[in-house]
């Protein structure tokens, strides 16, 4: 049964599809914070290692969390593998062990995903008239921006 909140089903679809987008990158990110968190070597592997435990364990409640905003907003959730690279705006990097190739990777991804972020809330509020999923993309804005920040302090 489709939402019936205030807003066209175009709106939503459209606001649906932003929001594959952003689960996309999101799972991409996931994926490199895990790999990263596997192949860490470093003289503070330890704190590296829960550092990006972490992480990843913040974006995959992030994923839960898209997933669930985009089947309140009436659609299905695409969660296929294929789907989710052909979506994503990130790319996948070589693996590294090497510690500032590693975190300069996902402060990338980051700020990468914080500033599509800005795009589409923007879009969403103004354009799809959706206040609410623009208030959870400023959520997610500001989650990214604290992970890129916690990043950032490893870099010299």
């Amino acid at each position: 049964m489709k939402p019936n909140i205030g807003i066209t089903e175009k709106n939503l679809q459209a606001t649906a599809t932003l929001l594959h987008t952003v689960l996309a990158d999101t799972y991409v990110l996931y994926n490199k914070t895990q790999n990263a968190h596997w192949n860490i070597e470093s003289s503070n592997f330890m704190e590296l290692h829960k550092f990006y435990e972490g992480q990843y364990a913040a974006l995959a409640e992030k994923i839960d969390q898209i997933a669930e905003r985009i089947r309140m907003l009436g659609h299905f959730v695409s969660g296929r593998m294929k789907d989710i690279v052909k979506l994503s705006s990130l790319e996948q990097d070589q693996n590294s062990d090497k510690q500032e190739m590693q975190i300069q990777a996902l402060l990338d991804d980051h700020e990468t995903i914080i500033r599509n972020l800005r795009e589409h809330i923007g879009t969403v509020q103004d354009k799809y008239k959706d206040v609410g999923t623009a208030d959870f993309m400023t959520g997610l804005l500001r989650d990214h921006e604290n992970m890129a920040w916690m990043l950032r302090s490893y870099l010299k």
